[in-house]
């Protein structure tokens, strides 16, 4: 049995299995966690554009992330960077992680003394890791199944914690789980440089809640195209995008009145009308909506182009009344 020279690190360990990869067409990098622990996403994933991703389990110690992030911002690839925070770190026999670097360079460890089931798998530009795990091999088969994966990387990441979950995943059951994507190179606004990061806190299936939040960002993804392809005169193009988007949520309302409002700013009057009844008729507050929009000029406020969108039926709310009334 391994022994150590120092004690377990205080608190509980952040039992968890975790993906770590780079896409090498996008250079995309991502980490994708699931776990029993309550809001894993909180303390084992880490991420930042232009430098890397990685994760810090069982006995998770923050200081993995940001100094392993600077590392590589610093020149340091994942491998170099997390062998020099193993070798000050007097309970790695505790610690479980794992780096990408922009370049691909992956790098894990799994101290001997992580409980079991522990391990990982090092793949071309990827690394899979589990520690308390029901079953040995579960980090091979979330490998196998990211390299049989196609799509965008987030896609291949949520189908690899997938395959642990259906493998038996965490020992003690599920509860938590995360995933943050970034961008290759960093362009210094953070809008841009992360695609994606979202959080499932505490859920009964929290891998299916995170497939489903990631459906969710893609629809309202989809939508903000939409809008883009019209303010370049790309009609075609725009309605592709924002189909797309409600056939990923047909029940998100307002996805359909954004696009409304982009119709209408790009001069498509008389499409955007059916958008907006529709959604007056499940709620007058649509229309209210419409005319606070309007007065903080996100669209024309010219009563007359207003009353075209908004039927007699919807005008009994004093402020949409108000709107509506011509100007003198």
């Amino acid at each position: 049995m391994p022994c150590a020279s120092h004690p377990p690190p205080p608190g509980p360990p952040v039992a968890t299995y975790s993906i770590v990869a780079r896409d090498p067409e996008s250079g995309r990098m991502g980490v994708a966690v699931q776990s029993h622990h309550f809001a894993v996403g909180s303390v084992a994933p880490f991420a930042r554009a232009g430098v890397g991703a990685g994760t810090i389990q069982s006995f998770a110690r923050l200081i993995y992330g940001s100094e392993g992030l600077r590392l590589m911002r610093d020149g340091s690839s994942a491998g170099d960077a997390l062998r020099r925070l193993l070798a000050r770190d007097h309970h790695m026999d505790y610690r479980q992680a794992a780096m990408v670097d922009t370049a691909g360079n992956a790098a894990a460890h799994t101290g001997q003394l992580c409980i079991d089931q522990a391990g990982h798998r090092l793949g071309d530009g990827y690394v899979c890791l589990g520690n308390m795990l029901l079953r040995e091999d579960t980090w091979e088969a979330m490998g196998n199944t990211f390299e049989a994966a196609c799509g965008e990387l987030h896609h291949r990441m949520l189908a690899a914690l997938e395959a642990a979950q259906n493998h038996g995943g965490d020992l003690r059951g599920r509860r938590s789980a995360a995933m943050i994507v970034v961008n290759a190179k960093a362009s210094g606004d953070p809008a841009q440089d992360t695609l994606l990061d979202l959080r499932v806190e505490d859920h009964g299936s929290p891998v299916k809640e995170l497939r489903r939040l990631i459906t969710l960002w893609e629809a309202y993804d989809h939508n903000t195209q939409g809008g883009h392809h019209l303010r370049h005169g790309e009609y075609d193009q725009a309605i592709e995008s924002f189909k797309r988007a409600e056939d990923l949520a047909p029940e998100e309302g307002e996805l359909v009145f954004w696009r409304g409002v982009a119709m209408v700013n790009a001069g498509y009057l008389e499409e955007a009308r059916p958008l907006f009844r529709s959604l007056f008729k499940a709620s007058d507050h649509w229309a209210l909506l419409l005319i606070r929009v309007a007065r903080n000029r996100f669209l024309p406020h010219e009563p007359e182009m207003l009353r075209t969108l908004i039927p007699a039926e919807f005008r009994e709310e004093p402020e949409v009344a108000e709107a509506l009334e011509p100007n003198d």
